[in-house]
C-alpha cells in the first residue's frame, strides 16, 4: 500500500501552477529537506491552497486535519519579580548608636560604609548588626 502524502501533493500542485512563487518553493524545499513543516507554515500553505482554487476540497480538509493535530506552541511572557528590600531604619539607628559609644569600632565602621551602597547589606549582615547592638549596647 502506497503512502499518500497530501502535503507534498498540495505543494507540488501549487508549485506547478506558479513555478516562480517564492513562498511555495521555500515550503517545498523545507518539506523535502526536513520531512515536515511547522504548524504556522502549514497554515500559510492552507491559505495559499484555498486562495489558488486549484486544490480539491478533500485535500484542503485533510490539510486542515493535519494542522489541527499539530500542537500549538505559546511563548509565555517572562515575568520578572524583583522583591524590593524594605528599608530597615533600625539597622541605621543601631549602627549610629554603636558608633556614638565606640567611634572606632571596626565592624560597625565596615557595616556603615557597606550600608551606603545600594543593596550591599545581606540578611546575614543585618542579623550581625542587630547582634552587635545587643552585645555592645546593653
Amino acid at each position: 500500500m502506497a503512502d499518500v502524502n497530501i502535503v507534498l501533493q498540495i505543494l507540488e500542485t501549487l508549485k506547478a501552477a506558479n513555478p516562480e512563487g517564492i513562498f511555495i518553493n521555500s515550503l517545498h524545499q523545507q518539506y523535502c529537506n526536513r520531512g515536515g513543516l511547522s504548524k504556522k507554515q502549514l497554515e500559510g500553505l492552507h491559505a495559499k491552497a484555498i486562495k489558488s482554487g486549484i486544490i480539491s476540497t478533500a485535500k484542503i480538509a485533510t490539510l486542515e486535519a493535519i494542522i489541527k493535530k499539530k500542537p500549538t506552541r505559546y511563548k509565555s511572557d517572562i515575568v520578572k519579580t524583583v522583591q524590593e528590600k524594605v528599608i530597615d531604619n533600625s539597622v541605621d539607628e543601631t549602627l549610629e548608636a554603636i558608633l556614638l559609644k565606640f567611634p572606632t569600632h571596626k565592624m560597625a565602621l565596615f557595616f556603615k560604609s557597606k550600608r551606603k551602597l545600594p543593596n550591599a547589606l545581606t540578611d546575614n549582615d543585618i542579623l550581625e548588626i542587630k547582634r552587635l547592638g545587643k552585645v555592645l549596647l546593653k
